[in-house]
Order: structure tokens, then sequence, then C-alpha cells
């Protein structure tokens, strides 16, 4: 059995002898991991953990009681083939959450660094989601969403399936999200509705005055100006051409379901 001398693996927990578990990893009681599972260094599995095959996760992941990760996809096309869940590094899910590997053959779901994933909750196949996000208890992801970095996801939220979240984004409780929602803006509503710049959300990543000044005179054009959506764009890119800005523009073009409306 692949088990670094340096891990820990409780009497009660069962790894599969082609799991490959790294160095100072602590598996509790009860755990259950597959085979072509690899624990990444200093990984904390806690009881009842279940990890499925096909699954990979990086350094300093802590997962919590009855978390389940790379479950099949609740995808009546699933074939049953191989495919994968991929977690970066640093990363605490919560108690009893899932997250599905991808639908297709060799297709993955992918979850990068440092996020913070609460209680009760479930990512579906195929997502990708970025580094530094916040997802709270009991919020659901469907299939293939996409979630940029340090988007904060309050709770009992529902993502519809293709959906994507700006960067920076802010989504309050018990919001449907069923339209994209652009980079560094707030959101509320029954149906996800844009209420102005994420300025708490902003302030805590470091934006200075001078980079949100501009983010505030996009937002204007974006859905105050009256503009065609593709004219706005244009003029923020002659008027107000920052980084984040541009990130906004480019996002908005990207758009397959189109952008949330005041």
């Amino acid at each position: 059995m692949p088990v670094d001398a340096s891990a820990y693996v409780a009497p009660t927990a069962v790894v599969h002898s082609e799991a490959q578990i790294g160095p100072q990893c602590r598996i509790g009681e009860y755990c259950v991991v597959e085979q072509d599972v690899v624990l990444g260094p200093r990984c904390l599995l806690e009881p009842y953990v279940y990890i499925k095959r096909w699954t990979t996760l990086g350094e300093r992941n802590e997962i919590s009681a009855g978390t389940v990760l790379g479950t099949d996809p609740l995808d009546k096309n699933f074939s049953g083939a191989r495919s994968y869940l991929k977690i970066g590094n640093g990363n605490r899910i919560r108690e009893h959450f899932t997250i599905s590997r991808g639908t297709a053959p060799e297709s993955e779901t992918v979850l990068g660094n440092d996020n913070y994933i609460m209680t009760s909750g479930h990512i579906a196949h195929n997502c990708v989601i970025g580094s530094g996000t916040v997802i709270a208890s009991c919020s659901l992801i469907a299939g293939y969403v996409e979630i940029e970095d340090q988007v904060f996801v309050s709770g009992e939220i529902a993502i519809h399936q293709f959906s994507k979240i700006g960067r920076l984004a802010m989504i309050a409780g018990g919001v449907r999200v069923n339209m994209d929602a652009p980079p560094y803006f707030l959101y509320g509503g029954l149906y996800i509705t844009p209420n102005g710049l994420n300025k708490v959300g902003l302030r805590r990543a470091g934006f200075t005055r001078a980079d949100t000044e501009p983010l505030k005179a996009a937002y204007q054009l974006l859905y105050r100006s009256n503009l065609k959506q593709e004219e706005a764009l244009r003029r923020i890119e002659t008027e107000v051409p920052t980084e984040h800005t541009l990130h906004l523009v480019k996002f908005v073009r990207r758009s397959k379901r189109g952008i949330s409306r005041e």
C-alpha cells in the first residue's frame, strides 16, 4: 500500500492498495479511499469521508466529516467511463458536501486553491471553481458552471447549469442564478440582479480608489446608460481602460447565457 511512512491512517479506515497517500496526511476513523486516488502532503480527512476513484487532492486540504468527493455525476448521460475530480491546495471543505467528477470520458471537475466550502451543498460535474472563493452552506452548483477567483457565494443559492460568475462577485443568500454574473459586482433579488460594486469584497482584496472608480464608471455604462451592450463595452474600453474593466468587458463578451440585468 503506497502510504507514506509519516502518514496516519485510522484502524477503521479503508485505503485501497492503489491509492497514493502523501507525507503527513491524516485519515480519520471509518474513511474510505478508493483506488486511483491521490492525496498530496498534509491532507486531513475527518471521520466518515469517502474519496472515490480518480480523485486527486493537492496539499493541505482539510475535508470534514461526511463529505464525499468524486461522486458519479448526477447526469443521465453518464456512461460510467473514467473521468476526474481535481482539487488544488489549501482547500477547506466542510461537513456533508458532495462534489462530482466529469460526465464525458476523460473530462474533469476542477477546484483551485484556498477555497472555503461550507456544509451540506453540491458542486456538480464539469464545474470549474477558481481560487480563494467562499461557497456558503446549502448552495447547489449545477453542471458546467464556472466560478472565477475570489467569488463569494452566499447560502441557499441555486446556480443554473452553464452559468458563469466573474471574479470578486458577491451573490446574496437565496438568489437563483439563471444568468451570468459579471465580475466585481454585488447581486441580489430572487432572480439574480446586479446592485452596484462589491465594495466590501474589493476593499478586502486590496483594491484602491484608483481601481474602483473605473469599475464604478463601467457599471454605469453597462447598466444605466441605456446604451446597447456592445456600444457600452466599446465605451468602457476607450473611456476607462484598466486591467479590471477590460477583464469585465472580456467576461461579458464571452457570455453565452447572457448577463444579469437590473
